[in-house]
C-alpha cells in the first residue's frame, strides 16, 4: 500500500530459488522484470548465474537469489515482478499495489 500514486515502495525484496540439474553446469542468463498492470516493463535487470560442477554423487543444483528494489508503482492495481533464465520465462511474481484510504476510511 503507498499513500498515493505514483508511488514508491522502498527496499522490495524478491527471493528466487533456482534448482537444475547436473547437465546445466555453466553460465545461464537471469533477468528480472518489472510488469504494471498495462502490460508496460518499468524496469529490467540483467546479470549472469554460473553453476559449477557439484560434488560427486549430487544431482539437482540450488541456487538462491535475493534481490532488491525500490519498487515504483504509477497505479494502482495488479504488478508483477517476471523471472526469466536463458530467455525463457521461469517464474511470475504477483502482487496488488492499492493507495491507503484517507484518514477516517476504511482499509480493505
Amino acid at each position: 500500500m503507498v499513500g498515493q500514486f505514483p508511488g514508491v515502495h522502498p527496499r522490495a525484496h524478491l527471493v528466487v530459488h533456482v534448482r537444475g540439474r547436473r547437465t546445466e553446469v555453466g553460465q545461464h542468463q537471469v533477468t528480472v522484470r518489472l510488469v504494471d498492470p498495462n502490460g508496460d516493463s518499468l524496469f529490467e535487470q540483467n546479470g549472469m548465474m554460473e553453476v559449477n560442477e557439484p560434488p560427486a554423487g549430487v544431482m539437482d543444483l540450488d541456487a538462491p537469489l535475493v534481490l532488491v528494489f525500490d519498487v515504483p508503482l504509477s497505479v494502482p492495481g495488479e504488478y508483477a515482478f517476471v523471472v526469466l533464465l536463458d530467455g525463457a520465462e521461469a517464474a511470475r511474481v504477483l502482487f496488488l499495489a492499492s493507495e491507503v484510504a484517507a484518514q477516517g476510511g476504511t482499509v480493505h
